[in-house]
């Protein structure tokens, strides 16, 4: 399956959009890891290029970030943070004072995991660009992160339904606090909460009929979101006999993918991008592009053009 070259997404986002068209938007990153990445003929750097270059428009464009994560040295959360620094005082220009342009929310075992010394150094990072949230096992947000907390932080619980309580909490929490959720690659396996992240991101947006944007041409879970919605796409990164079978709580979460989505297809997504756009961002991995169709759908639906 081939997509276009991504110009014209480009230049039709640049044409229908006028100047900070993204303004009050906050849109949902879903990212994680993907085993699909060396079939594809890709790697780590082309992953981060294109959250790169989705940060860089959307902050550009007025809308701000969300990102669940942890703190871990190397991941998501700290790559994001990083390049916050670089769009801050673009983004920053005419945003009410109430917004920032990155919001870090950490669920419940990764907060109460971090010492006192973890959270006050992502806060200080984050500066006055961006606000770290800590959510509790309800999903509300912990109004004093600090009480009650030593300098080594608490053992990482090993129940397994605890861990799934609190991943669950933080990502229904996200969901009601974003305008938007867009999926980036995404484990299969080797996750802790009641299914694959990516996945569960994926089922409550379409819940509650959020625009959902699917950027699966990095394979992964998102891949997986985007087959269920469209079967076609089984044909661009086709399983091998020798992977690991999905799990009966990730073919479950698919079937609700299907069951929510129905015969509606792409414009169940709600997302204010054609079929055919959709297609092109579920296929591309070209960092351009990916933005662009993102912004594009944003856009229309902020504008009413959708």
């Amino acid at each position: 399956m081939t997509t276009s070259s991504g110009g014209p997404a480009e230049r039709d986002s640049a044409a229908l959009l006028p100047t900070r068209a993204l303004t009050g938007k906050r849109i949902g990153i879903s990212v994680s890891d993907s085993a699909d990445l060396a079939r594809l003929g890709l790697t780590e750097a082309h992953f981060q290029l294109a959250l790169r270059e989705l940060a860089r428009t959307a902050l550009i464009g007025g809308a701000t970030l969300a990102y669940g994560g942890h703190l871990l040295p190397g991941g998501y959360t700290h790559f994001l943070v990083g390049e916050l620094g670089q769009y801050a005082r673009i983004a920053d220009l005419g945003r009410r004072t109430s917004d920032v342009p990155l919001l870090i929310c950490l669920s419940n075992q990764e907060h109460r995991h971090c010492s006192r010394g973890d959270l006050e150094k992502i806060d200080a990072n984050l500066g006055v660009y961006g606000e770290l949230r800590c959510i509790d096992l309800e999903g509300r947000v912990v109004t004093d992160p600090m009480a009650g907390r030593d300098e080594a932080g608490e053992p990482y619980p090993t129940d397994r339904g605890v861990l799934a309580q609190g991943l669950t909490a933080l990502r229904r929490y996200m969901t009601a606090n974003t305008a938007g959720r867009m999926l980036l690659g995404g484990k299969r396996h080797g996750y802790t909460g009641s299914m694959p992240g990516v996945l569960e991101e994926a089922v409550m947006a379409l819940e509650v009929g959020q625009p959902l944007y699917l950027a699966s041409g990095f394979g992964g879970a998102a891949l997986d979101v985007a087959g269920a919605v469209d079967p076609q796409l089984d044909k661009f990164c086709p399983r091998h006999a020798g992977d690991p079978p999905l799990d009966a709580a990730t073919l479950a979460g698919l079937v609700q993918v299907r069951a929510v989505v129905g015969k509606s297809g792409w414009s169940r997504l709600n997302n204010g991008l054609t079929p055919e756009e959709n297609l092109r961002l579920s296929v591309t991995h070209r960092p351009g592009e990916i933005a662009a169709l993102v912004a594009l759908g944003i856009g229309r639906i902020a504008q009413g053009l959708s």
